[in-house]
């Protein structure tokens, strides 16, 4: 007899059996999920939501890459606190006729993911809905003093941005439009690809500031989050935050040339500035540790800009044209008066 095609045709407790074999076998089957931490570590509690046709879709995005990039969003903010993954749960709302293949890459892409960065599948949640939605909780832990904040920016920092930006909405843009890729070397056109597909959270970079920091060292005047919203978002967000400003220089912002050979200029830097979903890091820190951290990251790691006392985020251009001012309102939005699913850019 052929495996049933789609979660219907298996029912809950089938595909519920089918899913166990992505999870240690000695922390399912209850009502929940026993974790033990370190006694000098804090639990770090983050969750993230992706939605069929708006954050992923048939057209760009494969079961295990879904899988991947799930998994890959939560762990981003895990990075973005200083803390090291212990597991996730996983609540999906799926349509009766999903094919079950489509549910098992799923979890293949989050299995391939937690591999490479730790932690595991904790349980989760089923239910029937009209649209497939992957709702991820991802618990991590880290000492105290090295948890990573927004709110510790001050005037005067070193505004630092791991990774080029824009490589996202790039590959997803070749993906909507392959025809366009015939004027993309195949190096660039894969790398940005798997930007969007296969994105990497950076707890190497988090290592690496670890180590630029010294063992005794604290984290009290760092301020860091992930940019999986765009590189002006987190500005944005840290500086409002911390209650400080930030002057951001057109000419260090980390656009990969190729992109601004391929799109231009001006498109490059709208998309590093609000293509979203690349996963970096951005860190508000002291100018000794930020040209340390530089130096360690070496093309991986870019000054952007400065924090100032006086309120508001702009952006310098070389020229003598009077600064841009970034605004929220700039940036995708989940609630306004006209979204756009990522099939419709």
């Amino acid at each position: 007899m052929s495996d049933p095609q789609t979660i219907a045709e298996l029912g809950e407790l089938g595909l519920l059996q089918r899913l166990f074999r992505f999870c240690p076998g000695d922390v399912i089957g209850d009502d929940g999920a026993v974790v033990a931490l370190p006694p000098d570590q804090r639990l770090v509690v983050t969750t993230d939501v992706l939605v069929d046709g708006v954050h992923f879709s048939d057209r760009t995005t494969a079961p295990t890459d879904v899988g991947w990039r799930a998994v890959a969003a939560n762990l981003s903010d895990l990075a973005a606190m200083g803390a090291s993954p212990v597991g996730i749960t996983v609540g999906l709302s799926l349509p009766g006729h999903t094919p079950l293949a489509w549910v098992e890459g799923l979890y293949e892409g989050m299995a391939a993911g937690l591999s490479r960065w730790g932690g595991v599948v904790l349980g989760g949640d089923l239910c029937r809905a009209d649209t497939k939605s992957v709702a991820i909780t991802a618990l991590g832990s880290v000492r105290p003093e090295r948890a990573l904040y927004r709110h510790r920016a001050q005037p005067g920092q070193a505004i630092v941005a791991t990774g080029h930006h824009g490589l996202s909405r790039a590959g997803l843009e070749l993906l909507l439009h392959p025809e366009r890729g015939v004027e993309v070397a195949e190096a660039d056109r894969d790398r940005w690809v798997a930007a969007h597909q296969r994105p990497q959270p950076r707890f190497d970079a988090i290592a690496v500031l670890g180590q630029v920091l010294g063992a005794e060292a604290n984290t009290d005047a760092i301020a860091a989050m992930d940019s999986s919203d765009g590189l002006a978002n987190a500005v944005l967000h840290l500086c409002q935050a911390s209650g400080v400003g930030a002057v951001l220089r057109a000419d260090d912002l980390p656009i990969d040339p190729a992109v601004a050979t391929w799109v231009g200029r001006s498109q490059a830097i709208d998309w590093c500035l609000y293509g979203g979903e690349d996963f970096e890091l951005v860190l508000c820190l002291p100018w000794p540790q930020a040209r340390a951290l530089r130096t360690e990251l070496g093309s991986n790691c870019t000054i952007v800009g400065e924090t100032t006392a006086t309120l508001g985020v702009e952006l310098q251009p070389a020229d003598a044209v009077p600064p841009t001012v970034l605004s929220f309102n700039q940036g995708f939005q989940h609630f306004a008066a006209v979204p756009q699913p990522e099939g419709q850019p």
